[in-house]
């Protein structure tokens, strides 16, 4: 037996791995739960603003109960689990564009006299920035990534790991505020006042060390890339159609380039529009109920935040349609509408995938182990006598490792700010420089774990662009992660540490220092 055939024996299928871990946790529920593991902590009350003793307990799945909760609500779950639906809408915008060789084109003439590291640069840099629209930069970044390496005649699995890096280890930095940083500011907040009801944080706090940290990122993993990442992959055999003579424009397509940028432009203006507050009729895809601007625009009850995906789909098919005119690539109806289809096309094993990841994602939920990690991290910080540099590392490393847990930036703070900010203040760290160590501990570790609802994305294109016989399972996504993890914790370590030490403003009148 030759040594290909022994890995692929003993290489899992990612949905075996997933089921794996489905029937792993569902086990590990039952014992954790009869053993009566629970963590105790101190949550801060929004009604009270007053610390309340919170038990954190295990919830059991080794049980006939269990078992039909499963059972009842794995469809639902299915069909409301947000990486599914946004995928598959992206994906018809994107096949209209990719069919009707709108981003062939594109991309060729911005990447034609550009060296290679640039272009994973630019795309670094994106994604990391993108993290402003939250998790929605996952369904529209990844596998755009994918068709503009593919088109520059490299390998996509490039794009994808490179995008997902930047995307995971810039999620918690942005040089704006994000809608997710509001969230945080908030508990934040919430948090000082318990030691100083009268403690303010600007939107401008974290401007300086984010600016910073999003360059030095971006860099950092272009680098990765290039020197690393892209001698580890297998060489990627194009396909027949994408072997062809340098692009070169005709009349037909510079009229349809003309055609899909007017067309865009009067939707992207009327969109903008809709999206300016204080106009004459603006401002109708905002929640005006809400203070910041980035919350007006994510908040649940805006329409741009439920409509999001619709809007930039629509944008899609708006430029791949009018391409398709404007260069005869799209002649009739009946050729739009196979367009619309086109990146569907094989999409069955991605369903699969991420029908299960769905169901992972749902038991890990409702076990609650997650919840008792974290709280149990935030009494082992409460009880440290670190301070200074000492503590700012233990930070970091409690939130790197319950980042693997319990995914979500806001539910991790929610159950570790009650306890987190005081400490910190009573060492002599202010609450904003307190936010920072957490975001920037939980960058480093979320392009890791499975039970980020979107990890399932970046495995399934991965598989999608694969050549090789055998698939890509987790352990090799993984993997590819790796080296952007290791150096990016040093990074941003480093980054807080000499910030700390310096004194350096971490944004406008905010120092790490009370």
């Amino acid at each position: 037996m030759n040594v290909n055939k022994l890995k692929e024996k003993i290489t899992l299928h990612p949905i075996m791995t997933l089921l794996l871990m489905i029937a792993v946790t569902i086990i590990m529920s039952g014992i954790l739960s009869a053993l009566g593991i629970q963590a105790t902590s101190r949550k801060i009350s929004t009604s009270s603003l007053e610390y309340n003793t919170f038990i954190a307990e295990v919830n059991s799945l080794f049980s006939f109960s269990g078992l039909k909760y499963i059972f009842t609500s794995t469809i639902s779950n299915f069909m409301s689990f947000a990486p599914l639906s946004s995928f598959i809408i992206i994906l018809i915008g994107i096949g209209v564009m990719e069919k009707s060789g709108f981003l062939k084109v594109a991309f060729t003439l911005l990447t034609k006299n550009a060296k290679k590291v640039k272009v994973t640069f630019v795309l670094v840099f994106i994604s990391i920035l993108l993290g402003v629209i939250g998790d929605l930069s996952f369904v529209i970044l990844l596998p755009i990534s994918a068709i503009l390496f593919e088109v520059g005649k490299r390998n996509p699995a490039i794009g994808i790991i490179a995008s997902f890096a930047g995307l995971t280890c810039g999620y918690g930095m942005n040089i704006i505020l994000t809608s997710i940083d509001t969230s945080l500011l908030s508990l934040t907040t919430l948090a000082a006042h318990m030691l100083d009801a009268n403690y303010v944080i600007k939107t401008t706090s974290f401007l300086f060390i984010m600016t910073i940290a999003v360059f030095f990122l971006a860099f950092l993993i272009t680098r990765i890339t290039e020197k690393f990442i892209v001698y580890k992959l297998d060489k990627y055999e194009a396909k027949e159609t994408e072997v062809e003579d340098e692009v070169v424009l005709d009349k037909k397509q510079k009229k349809g380039l003309a055609l899909a940028f007017l067309a865009f432009l009067v939707y992207f203006l009327v969109f903008l529009y809709n999206i300016i507050p204080g106009l004459p009729f603006s401002g109708k895809f905002l929640d005006n109920s809400q203070i910041f601007y980035i919350d007006k625009l994510f908040s649940y009850n805006s329409f741009f935040s439920s409509g999001f995906v619709f809007i930039v789909t629509m944008g899609m098919i708006i430029i791949g349609f009018f391409y398709g005119i404007g260069a005869k690539t799209i002649k009739n109806h009946h050729e739009l509408c196979d367009d619309l289809g086109h990146s569907l096309d094989g999409i069955g094993r991605i369903l699969v995938l991420i029908f299960f990841a769905s169901i992972l994602v749902n038991v890990v939920k409702y076990t609650n182990i997650g919840t008792v990690v974290v709280t149990g991290l935030s009494t082992l910080l409460s009880n440290t006598s670190f301070t200074a540099i000492p503590l700012i590392v233990l930070l970091f490393f409690i939130s790197a490792i319950a980042t693997l847990f319990v995914p979500s930036s806001i539910t991790r703070w929610s159950l570790l700010s009650g306890v987190t900010v005081p400490v910190f203040m009573n060492a002599g760290i202010s609450p904003e420089f307190t936010q920072v160590i957490f975001r920037f501990g939980e960058c480093t570790t979320l392009g890791l774990t499975p039970l980020f609802a979107y990890f399932v994305i970046y495995l399934a294109l991965l598989e999608k662009y694969n050549q090789n016989e055998q698939p890509v399972n987790f352990l090799k996504a993984i993997k590819y992660q790796l080296p952007y993890v290791v150096t990016s914790f040093v990074l941003l370590l480093t980054i807080l540490i000499l910030w700390y030490i310096v004194g350096l403003p971490i944004g406008v009148g905010v120092t790490p220092t009370l």
